[in-house]
């Protein structure tokens, strides 16, 4: 049965279940009481009673024509709402978690480019690029499969997810979302598998501006950047009719040439590539209370070239080439949702949240080597999601309890390989998760929050090479897992202007499709065969830190010690494989990852504000570092290096005008493991050399509905690239932007 045949089968079936229990809410709900509430999203939680003040995209229908303020704001506090932490609304200076958030007018402002690029200034967060359009932050030392990311509160993440960078973050359009909320440390007690360095929730933009009778509005925006020879379009549009619906629909269109380096470097060719993407959502409210949301989102990307496998790569500072004409990843991913939304239930159940999401994933590389020798292979995904999340009091605080469950069915090929593609064909992964948290006031001035979470991990695969005898074999795997965690905040003042948070968190990571099945060119000269006796790895992290929020200073800062145990490592068989040598994975790798992260922000002046970040961090782990099946301790790799970034910035006292310069830098990182070393391609020998980089932004209001952008990315036009990345990062950028409210 096809991918879109299982969709056309389960989607009737799932729908039906999730409108009964829409039907059993609406008959449950109260009468309406008042008007509803400004429906800002608040995925993956319920929507609290808390007050929340609305997104900038999901400002009242008034919003838009306002005239500016006639003062200049205070400094950007801690106030805002999340719901990714606790899966329920809370003060983000209330929270036990380090907490960032990345919200739409950042994302205009800095024009950042991929989602992955919008988690740069954040420290402990490293935005990793292979290649202009494939990005995968490092968060606290962990990337791919070790970070869950989720769309809003629906995961992004599936079974195929290979070790290390992987490009699946970046088939999300920064341009549809609201805010990103980043959660960093081990966040598997709420959601599940894979939450090790963190969870990244993209906050989908929806309809606004609800109120009596019609109302309409919308946006269109246009990006251009000599640097990658680049333009972007994007257009929005949103409607609503009284306080019972609201639709939203929005698209955009990108191009993107070959980037220019710095002054050395010049023109990395084979770079460009191009993108479409179109999104929508529909909202009805039942009740006041109760609101129903429907959401589609897709993505296509074609023929985004993975530079440095190529000939086209540059040779700056000692790197090699590879040997590829070409090698190109197409992309596709189709998101399709609908939620239920309902609160102020009854004494029992305050809140209720239900999920069902059908997400497909695609993505073909198509390769041309040496001698013309074209191949071509793929792996495509359908991935049925489902949750259950409630909200309850408890008689000593306040619960958040429930299950979700995903199943992945997985088709692969390649021209090359009849039995499989890159994972096995003719596969399907389940996990199925339990979790309970609850929130305990302890007195006035700490609150207590423990949890814990049990979760069912299965796969079945039909068709996995075995590499002896050429031959299709089935693999088959169970696991279960127990985490727990507490954490808890502690308010210094009764002000409610600073306090120490901290706790102790369990992390764990079943091994997927990619860990048991993989039968592909892992890195340069080295194939990855099938591993089929595989456990869960699991982690224990330690963090302790401070918060604050003043009228005009904020500042959030932490340490962290992650324990790393039963980490699946690539081991070498000894056998040859054509060229290449094999390696199989096994749980080898003990280690620990330890580091410290600082945001200050101070506004010293009405119009002017100083802000700054800092990340050190280190870390060993055991692993195979020779040709031998020999294990020695190694600096985890790709390791981010002591960064930081220092800014000033300026606003006129009508708010209209502002001006910004940053500086950036990184230390030279040399720590490598010998992966690390043999990454030739990616990473200098010696390692990659340190950085500093200057960039000046502003923006003017031209009028209410009419706002322009302009920024110069380094000034200087330096070489440089992140550690771990394919390409070097843009020399001297003028980038223009320009939107339009109506």
């Amino acid at each position: 049965m096809s991918m879109r045949e299982r969709h056309r089968v389960l989607s009737p079936v799932c729908a039906a279940g999730l409108l009964a229990s829409v039907a059993a809410l609406s008959r449950a709900a109260e009468a309406p009481r008042a008007p509803p509430p400004q429906a800002a999203k608040t995925s993956p939680a319920s929507e609290d009673a808390a007050p929340t003040p609305a997104p900038a995209d999901k400002a009242p229908a008034t919003a838009p024509d306002a005239g500016p303020a006639e003062q200049a704001p205070p400094v950007k506090r801690a106030k805002e709402v999340v719901v990714t932490a606790s899966r329920t609304a809370e003060r983000r200076f209330d929270s036990p978690y380090s907490l960032n958030i990345v919200d739409a007018d950042e994302i205009r402002d800095k024009s950042y480019r991929t989602p992955t690029e919008a988690l740069r200034d954040i420290p402990g967060v490293m935005p990793q690029k292979t290649s202009l359009g494939q990005g995968s932050p490092f968060i606290r030392g962990f990337t791919g499969y070790h970070n869950v990311y989720l769309v809003d509160g629906i995961r992004l993440n599936n079974s195929t997810f290979r070790s290390g960078p992987n490009q699946y973050w970046n088939t999300i359009d920064p341009l549809s979302i609201s805010r990103i909320e980043v959660v960093k440390g081990p966040g598997s007690l709420l959601y599940g598998s894979d939450a090790v360095g963190g969870v990244l929730n993209a906050i989908m933009k929806g309809p606004q501006g609800y109120g009596e009778g019609f109302q309409s509005g919308g946006r269109l925006s246009y990006r251009i950047s000599s640097a990658e020879r680049s333009q972007t379009g994007r257009a929005e549009g949103w409607a609503t009719w009284d306080h019972k619906l609201g639709l939203y629909l929005g698209g955009s269109i990108k191009d993107f040439g070959d980037l220019q380096g710095g002054h050395s470097v010049g023109r990395q060719h084979d770079t460009g590539y191009d993108e479409w993407d179109g999104d929508f959502e529909a909202e009805y409210f039942i009740n006041p209370d109760t609101k129903v949301v429907l959401g589609h989102q897709s993505v296509r990307q074609d023929d985004v070239p993975r530079t440095h496998r190529t000939v086209f790569a540059t040779t700056w500072n000692g790197l090699t080439r590879g040997t590829d004409l070409r090698h190109d990843l197409t992309q596709r991913r189709d998101l399709t949702y609908v939620q239920l939304h309902a609160q102020n239930l009854n004494s029992w159940v305050d809140a209720v949240r239900l999920s069902l999401s059908w997400q497909e994933q695609e993505e073909t590389l198509r390769r041309v080597r040496a001698g013309n020798r074209f191949s071509k292979e793929g792996v495509e995904v359908g991935t049925l999601g489902a949750s259950v999340q409630l909200e309850s009091p408890s008689p000593i605080g306040k619960l958040v309890y429930g299950i979700d469950e995903y199943r992945d069915n997985v088709n692969s090929f390649s021209t090359t390989n009849l039995v499989q593609g890159p994972v096995a064909d003719d596969a399907h992964y389940h996990l199925t998760g339990v979790f309970l948290q609850d929130t305990i006031p302890v007195g006035e001035t700490f609150d207590l929050t423990l949890g814990g979470r049990y979760e069912h991990a299965r796969a079945a695969a039909d068709r996995v090479l075995n590499p002896t005898t050429g031959a299709a074999f089935k693999v088959r795997g169970e696991w279960n897992s127990f985490v727990a965690g507490a954490r808890g905040v502690y308010h210094v003042d009764q002000a409610g202007h600073w306090n120490v948070f901290g706790g102790v968190s369990q992390g764990f990571r079943a091994p997927n499709l990619s860990d048991l099945t993989r039968f592909d060119i892992a890195r340069t000269n080295e194939i990855e065969t099938p591993s089929p006796n595989l456990e869960p790895e699991r982690f224990l992290s330690y963090e302790i830190g401070t918060k604050a929020e003043y009228q005009d200073f904020t500042l959030q800062a932490s340490y962290f010690y992650t324990v790393i145990e039963d980490l699946i490592v690539r081991q070498p068989t000894g056998r040859i494989i054509g060229v290449n040598r094999e390696v199989t994975k096994i749980n080898a790798g003990n280690g620990f990852v330890h580091g410290v992260e600082l945001a200050p922000r101070w506004r010293f002046h009405p119009q002017w504000t100083a802000f700054g970040a800092f990340t050190w961090m280190t870390g060993k782990v055991v692993d195979f570092p020779t040709a031998a099946p020999v294990k020695q301790w190694e600096p985890v790799s790709r390791l981010m290096p002591t960064t930081g970034e220092v800014g000033l910035r300026w606003d006129h006292p009508n708010n209209k005008l502002w001006a910004e310069m940053t500086g950036t830098f990184a230390g030279r990182q040399d720590r490598l493991s010998a992966d690390d070393m043999r990454d030739t391609s990616r990473i200098p020998p010696g390692g990659t050399p340190p950085y500093a980089v200057l960039s000046m932004r502003t923006g003017y209001r031209v009028t209410k509905n009419v706002d322009v952008t302009f920024a110069i990315e380094n000034v200087t036009n330096e070489d440089y690239r992140i550690h771990g990345s394919g390409i070097n990062e843009p020399g001297r950028n003028f980038i223009l932007g320009v939107e339009m409210r109506f």
